[in-house]
């Protein structure tokens, strides 16, 4: 046997890629890539006894025959299915442990009662299932439109097409081609120098000519051999006029491809691209608009647009001359077009302009545009422009526009004059109709205006101009009449719409006829409304009204709502707040007055109508109000205390005590104890006022604002043990109240026991979950008397648990770096975007970036959300003492004292404080701005 191997061919190893391994079969137990550390997958059929997928089957060392024999017997003993339908979850191979059992009717039973129960969770599930497969459809829909959807208006657009447009609709080509769906320019590639330079040139008899089919130069020679040996003598001379040949065949081939449409001008190419060089605008596209006008002239001379856009295209290209003369052919070619006319006035110069007007008139003698366009030429000679409008009606009798442009350039006598023709000529007009009535005396206007209704009989602008004429002239019983017979006749042809009618009531009293307005409201304010609806719609359109300043409509909408619900609160109100409001104070305490005698239970107007009596320095008058008010509502706290305060505003306090005694001994509430102890405690009667707050205490354990006087007096003569244990009691019978557990950790605190402020802002939290006024403390403790890390961590806390609290995010805004408090404040508007305390920070931002203007934008926008915060007022007047006017402060502090705020931390801080028991609004708000420092 030979040693040497046997080796291919080289060539063979090159050729044959197949490897001969490949069609062989894999060794017993080969698993891929083990070597690697790669191991096969097994299925849970093939685990049977746990064995490793590279370990070598045992059937390559079979047991002796014994005992092969006695576990073949055991295995039939116990064979066991290990098919996957045969596993179970729970028990394994060896199917559910209630198998064996016989399936009775009690397992029947409980199948079905678990199918009912699957069964109707299903459908439970299902409106709420099929809900959302339709939204995410919709939602998929609209991200994913088809083809078909996106063009549907496209395709509707089509059934519209006339038979000519679809012939004109040029072919496609075959789509599938791809050179026809994307063509490209020809490219003409120019003639090698060798060719040029050859010295050879044709016999003086031999010519060449050009096959108008393919371009081609033929030599006239014969057979092919001599053409060929010819196309290469070819002279210069001859060579240039093949090339212009060629260049003909080409444009006359694009300039006829469109069904014999000119799309290329060969001629005027070169010059008009020179010419385009000029312009601005894309030479390409002005090239391509240029083409396509002139194939839209060819192809239909008698379009006036298209000479219009032409000479419009040449306009703007620089080329005035070119449009001139375009357009004075479309003129020829449409003469009956008053646009192509109008369009050649507006390119030619005045005086070229008019004889062109002149010459459209005699052609169009009916169009209206054309003589108005006329007399514009004529602005500066209203003589001559006289002359046009008189010429004009001549041949437009019927026109309104033209009888409206003459009257308004005659006197008011020849303008009478006019109209009268003109209603003649135009009775359906009702501008004129009423133009004449203008003009007329108060008789001739009368039986002008029924005449017009005569004339037209379905305008309600004739009705109410005739009840404004009556108005004028003080006959005041007519309007109601006129407006009435309005009303009757238009239902009779049903053309009573409310809302024109409620706008042409806006529209009279701006006009001055608050009579005819106030008519208009009475006949129109119920048509169409349900009873049950009739007080909301009227309290919404008398909002209305005031929004539009209407305020004499709006009056009117009160006085029918109150007429209609005499005795509903709410209507008495809002007509007592729109009268506060935009009223005088005669009007003011007329409505309250007319308000306690039909609703004398109702305190709260006895109490408005006593404080515009005390405002107007009336003492008495507020007296006999509140005890008019006493009488219809006896043992009322509201008007006890309101006495009270009436007494002591005036320093007669030993009056205010007696009728504090009284209150007490008739009606006592806690309210009444915690204002008796409050005039102690303001005079100074510190005993008296303890004594009292003991006694209300024992009744009233559940008011918390009895235990926070007991504890700021003691605060305030320095008995530290006794507050405590005030706080402390209160917050065993209140434990709900936020204030009490401020005011107990801020007395530990300026002890100096912090820790154990924490701990007493610790159990706040507890007690209270989620009360931002709580975060807002404890974040405070901590800014402090701690690091900024530990309140930042805190203040994170804080949102966490409350993320849509605007102090919190007001806090949080100001304790950023400056660089980070702009992104502070987007967040904090996107969590709580309407609280006054989010925007007035915001507003403090902008303040401290100096961008004035925004600072008054954002103050406004906050006071419009809650103008009973004081903080709001007291800061922007703070703004304004340093940034605006004398004026801006005054209007900042009137608007101020009209709201009387009542709520704010630095505004309670100044007006719950004894000392100031007395200042009235406009003196807080000047010492909280003082208070104020400008935020940094």
């Amino acid at each position: 046997m030979s040693m040497i191997p046997n080796v291919p061919h080289p060539g063979a190893l090159v050729s044959k890629k197949k490897k001969a391994f490949l069609n062989q079969a894999a060794p017993l137990g080969y698993v891929a890539g083990v070597g690697r550390g790669a191991t096969g997958f097994t299925t849970r059929s093939d685990i049977g006894p746990a064995r490793d997928p590279s370990d070598v089957p045992d059937d390559r060392h079979a047991p002796p025959k014994k005992f092969a024999k006695k576990k073949n017997e055991e295995e039939e003993e116990e064979e066991e299915d290990l098919n996957d339908s045969n596993y179970d979850e729970f028990s394994g191979y060896g199917g559910s442990l209630f198998s064996k059992d016989p399936y009775d009717k009690d397992d029947e039973e409980a199948d079905a009662i678990y199918d009912a129960i699957d069964t109707r969770m299903d459908e439970k599930r299902k409106a709420y299932r099929e809900a959302k497969q339709r939204k995410e459809l919709e939602k998929f829909r609209k991200t994913n439109p088809k083809i078909q959807t996106q063009f549907s208006d496209l395709k509707r657009s089509l059934a519209v097409l006339s038979e000519d447009d679809w012939l004109k609709i040029p072919d496609v080509g075959d789509s599938r081609n791809k050179k026809q769906r994307n063509p490209r320019a020809d490219k003409f590639t120019p003639l090698p120098d060798s060719i040029l330079a050859h010295k050879a040139s044709l016999a003086n008899n031999e010519s060449v000519t050009i096959d108008p089919r393919t371009g081609l130069a033929t030599p006239m020679s014969s057979g092919i051999e001599s053409g060929i040996a010819t196309s290469t003598n070819l002279d210069l001379r001859k060579i240039g006029q093949a090339r212009n040949t060629l260049m003909d065949i080409k444009l006359n081939q694009v300039s006829d491809s469109v069904s014999g449409q000119t799309v290329v001008d060969p001629k005027g190419y070169l010059t008009n691209l020179q010419s385009l060089i000029q312009i601005g605008a894309d030479i390409d596209d002005v090239k391509k608009a240029r083409l396509l006008l002139k194939s839209v002239r060819e192809t239909n001379p008698n379009h006036p647009p298209a000479w219009i856009a032409s000479a419009r295209l040449e306009e703007v290209t620089g080329k005035l001359q070119t449009a001139r003369t375009l357009i004075e052919e479309g003129c020829e070619m449409c003469p009956t077009s008053e646009d192509v006319w109008l369009e050649s006035a507006r390119l030619q110069p005045p005086n070229n302009a008019k004889i062109v007007i002149a010459t459209a008139a005699r052609r169009l003698p009916n169009s209206v545009r054309i003589w108005m366009k006329a007399a514009e030429l004529e602005k500066d000679n209203p003589k001559a422009q006289k002359k046009i409008f008189r010429k004009a009606l001549e041949h437009v009798p019927n026109s309104v526009k033209l009888w409206k442009a003459a009257v308004e350039l005659e006197e008011p006598e020849d303008a009478r004059i006019l109209l009268a023709r003109a209603v003649e000529c135009c009775p359906t007009s009702v501008e004129l109709w009423l133009a004449l009535a203008k003009l007329e005396e108060y008789e001739e206007a009368r039986k002008v205006l029924n005449k017009a209704r005569e004339k037209v009989p379905t305008d309600r602008q004739i009705w109410i101009t005739a009840a404004k004429l009556e108005e004028a002239h003080s006959n005041y019983r007519m309007v109601n009449i006129i407006i009435d017979r309005a009303i009757k006749s238009l239902s009779n042809s049903g053309e009573i719409n409310r809302e024109h009618w409620l706008k042409d009531a806006i529209d009279a009293e701006k006009a001055g006829s608050k009579r005819t307005c106030k008519a208009i409201i009475r006949a129109v304010i119920s048509h169409g409304i349900e009873d049950e609806d009739k007080k909301h719609t009227w309290i919404e359109d008398a909002d209305n009204f005031a929004e539009e300043k209407a305020f004499e409509c709006a009056r009117a909408v009160y006085e029918i709502a109150i007429e209609t619900f005499p005795t509903k609160k709410s209507v008495w109100l809002r007509a007592a707040s729109f009268e506060k409001a935009h009223g005088t104070l005669e009007t003011f305490e007329k409505i309250l007055n007319d308000a306690v005698s039909k609703c004398p239970k109702t305190e709260v107007l006895w109490l408005m109508l006593a404080k515009s009596k005390w405002l107007a320095n009336d003492v008495a008058a507020a007296r006999q109000t509140l005890s008019d008010a006493w009488k219809a509502n006896p043992n009322s706290e509201e008007i006890w205390l309101a006495a009270v305060k009436l007494e002591s505003e005036n320093a007669e306090y030993d009056r205010a005590r007696k009728l504090l005694l009284k209150a007490r001994a008739s009606a006592p509430t806690a309210r009444v104890f915690m204002k008796s102890a409050k005039l102690e405690w303001a005079l100074g009667s510190i005993q008296e006022a303890k004594a009292l707050l003991e006694e209300g205490v024992k009744t009233y354990v559940k008011f918390p604002k009895l235990w926070m006087m007991m504890g700021q007096i003691a605060e305030e003569q320095k008995l530290v043990s006794e507050a405590r244990k005030a706080y402390k009691t209160g917050l065993e019978h209140n434990p709900k109240s936020i204030p009490l557990w401020i005011l107990w950790s801020r007395l530990e605190e300026n002890t100096g026991a912090v820790i154990k402020a924490r701990s007493v802002m610790d159990q706040a939290r507890l007690k209270n979950p989620q009360n931002d006024l709580i975060w807002l403390e404890a974040v405070r403790i901590e800014r402090r008397h701690s690091s900024r890390e530990i309140s930042m961590n805190l203040i994170a806390k804080a949102l966490q648990e409350c993320p849509t609290s605007g102090k919190l995010w007001a806090e949080a805004i100001f304790m950023e770096y400056r660089p980070q408090r702009k992104s502070r404040m987007v967040d904090a508007l996107k969590k709580c975007e309407h609280d006054p305390h989010a925007l007035l920070a915001c507003s403090k931002f902008f303040w401290s970036v100096s961008k004035l203007t925004k600072v008054r934008e954002w103050f406004e926008k906050t006071i419009k959300i809650d103008s009973d915060l004081g903080d709001v007022w007291a800061y922007y007047y703070k703004f304004e003492l340093i940034n605006g006017t004398p004026e801006q402060q005054n209007a900042i502090k009137k608007r101020c004292f009209d709201a009387e705020p009542r709520h704010g931390e630095e505004w309670c801080k100044v007006s719950k404080d004894i000392r100031n028991w007395k200042l009235k609004t406009d003196e807080i708000l000047s010492l909280v701005a003082h208070n104020l420092s400008i935020p940094e």
